[in-house]
C-alpha cells in the first residue's frame, strides 16, 4: 500500500473527477475530423477549453474524407466525410458537456443547411463508442473544392496536435496539398 503525503490524500482521483463530472451534467460524444480535431479552434467556438474533453484518436470505418463545401466564412473548401466501404477516418473522439451542443450545431452551420448530424460508431483505445455525433454536408459538391492556407494549417495541427497516426497526417497532408496545386493550376489558366 502507498503512502501518499498528508496534503495529496484528500485530492481527488482522475477517476473519481471522471464520475464526479458525468453526474454533474448530461454529455455527448463527439467524433470531430476537421477543424474541430484542434481543441484550440473548438475552444474559440465552444467558450471554453476543450483539452480536458478529449477522449483520444478514434477510427470511423466506411466513411472517407472529401472537400465537398465551400465555406462562406473562410472561402475555402472544408472537410466532409461520404460513405466509402473500403475506407476509413481518422479524428478526435471528444465528451463533451451537453449544454455546448447547441454551439456546436452552430459552428458546424447545421441551422442554415451546412452540415448536419449523423450517428456513428468509431473505435478509440480499443473500445467501440456507438452513437456518437459527427456532421456531414448536406448538399455536396460535385467535386472537391481546394482549402485555403488557415483552413489546411488548424487541420493539421489538430491532427497533429492530438496524435493521429503519423501516416494518416502525411495522407492528409498530400490530399490538401494536391487539391491546393490543382486550383492554382486552374487559377492560372484562366488568368492566362
Amino acid at each position: 500500500m502507498s503512502v501518499q503525503p498528508e496534503h495529496l490524500q484528500d485530492l481527488p482521483t482522475q477517476a473519481s473527477l471522471e464520475i464526479a463530472r458525468s453526474k454533474a451534467e448530461p454529455e455527448f460524444y463527439y467524433f470531430a475530423y476537421g477543424s474541430c480535431m484542434c481543441p484550440v479552434d473548438l475552444k474559440r467556438t465552444l467558450g471554453e477549453n476543450t483539452h480536458v474533453y478529449v477522449v483520444g484518436n478514434a477510427t470511423l470505418k466506411g466513411y472517407r474524407l472529401g472537400f465537398y463545401r465551400r465555406s462562406a466564412l473562410r472561402d475555402c473548401g472544408v472537410l466532409d466525410m461520404v460513405k466509402d466501404s473500403s475506407a476509413s477516418v481518422e479524428g478526435v473522439l471528444y465528451r463533451l458537456p451537453w449544454r455546448l451542443s447547441d454551439r456546436l450545431d452552430e459552428r458546424e452551420e447545421v441551422p442554415q443547411g451546412g452540415y448536419r448530424q449523423e450517428m456513428v460508431n468509431v473505435s478509440c483505445r480499443g473500445k467501440i463508442y456507438t452513437s456518437v455525433r459527427t456532421y456531414v454536408v448536406v448538399n455536396k459538391l460535385t467535386e472537391e473544392l481546394a482549402p485555403n492556407d488557415w483552413y489546411f494549417n488548424v487541420v493539421l495541427r489538430g491532427a497533429l496536435t492530438c496524435g493521429l497516426p503519423e501516416q494518416y497526417c502525411w495522407q492528409l497532408f498530400n490530399h490538401m496539398y494536391q487539391l491546393q496545386q490543382r486550383h492554382w493550376v486552374s487559377q492560372s489558366l484562366r488568368s492566362a
